[in-house]
Formats: structure tokens, C-alpha cells, sequence
């Protein structure tokens, strides 16, 4: 189903899924769910959505931790240091093969609750300066200043400029 996927760990660790195209919408999330190579789970199917409303032939799912969960309160205290770089080389890595990246900050008001998020939301922007993306948000932010997740969207939104350095 998904022709751009990489994992590791036994696949508890995702880094990359999507579809490709000459134009796709770059999507940071939070960290991976159920989604795998095979299926689509209702955040992938939902960004997957937007990306084709919003006139992007492709997508990219991408997200600023790579280990599993379904709830990411269920994930460890202190981030696994070999996740976390590979998951940062890894979005490096699609953002700079790219002429023109779009990336849609889709990561919600739950970034607060591992500071692993904060900090891995901070080294991208300073990572990825240098390959000038477009950053967008996806409706309004949270009442907390953050980009809304895609698992709490109204279709009827569109994708807006996102001020990551506010």
C-alpha cells in the first residue's frame, strides 16, 4: 500500500511511510501508531487526505520520535538515544531531497508531555533551516500555541503558514 517506508527494531521503530510523488506534503507528527507498510491507520489515512486536498501528489509521514504506541503517554520516560538520531537523520534525509519542502507541523498540543518531543521539534528547525522548507500548520493552533495533530482536524480547514521560531 505505502511504497516509502523504512523501520527498525522489528518494525516497533518507524521512520518513514508514505506515498511518492514529485510534489509530497512532508507530515511530523508525534510518533508512530499501528500504520505499517500493509495498512494505514486513522492519522496516516486522514494526512494522506489533506495532502491530496491540498494539491500534493504524495506524502510523507514523518514524526519527531520514532518509537511505537498508540498512546503516547505509554511511551518511555527518557527517549532511546539510537531512535532518536536515526529518526532525525532520517527526516533530514527526505526534507533535503527535496526541491521545494512543504512540511505541515502536525505534532499537537501533546508535545509537552515528553521533553524528547520539545527537544526533537528544536533540532529539526535548526536541522532543516538550511533546505528552506515551507512550514504550514493545518487549521488553527491549539489553546496551547501548538499545530494541531491530523487526529483532531476539521477537512474544511486548509493548510496555513506555520511561525515555527514563535
Amino acid at each position: 500500500m505505502y511504497d516509502i517506508y523504512s523501520s527498525d527494531n522489528k518494525d516497533q521503530w518507524r521512520y518513514t511511510l508514505g506515498k511518492a510523488g514529485k510534489r509530497p506534503l512532508v507530515i511530523i507528527g508525534l510518533n508512530p501508531s499501528t500504520a505499517t507498510q500493509e495498512k494505514g491507520d486513522p492519522t496516516v489515512t486522514r494526512a494522506e487526505r489533506v495532502a491530496q486536498q491540498e494539491g500534493f501528489d504524495g506524502f510523507v509521514m514523518l514524526n519527531l520520535y520514532p518509537v511505537r504506541a498508540t498512546d503516547y503517554r505509554h511511551l518511555p520516560a527518557k527517549a532511546n538515544p539510537a531512535a532518536f538520531a536515526k529518526n532525525l537523520d532520517a527526516i533530514e534525509g527526505v526534507v533535503a531531497a527535496l526541491k521545494k519542502p512543504t512540511i505541515w507541523a502536525a505534532w499537537g498540543a501533546s508535545v509537552l508531555h515528553h521533553g524528547f518531543f520539545l527537544k526533537a521539534r528544536d533540532d529539526l528547525y535548526e536541522r532543516l533551516a538550511k533546505h528552506k522548507p515551507q512550514w504550514r500548520r493545518f487549521g488553527s493552533m491549539t489553546v496551547n500555541g501548538h499545530p494541531r495533530h491530523p487526529s483532531r482536524l476539521n477537512y474544511g480547514w486548509k493548510l496555513e503558514p506555520f511561525d515555527i521560531e514563535a
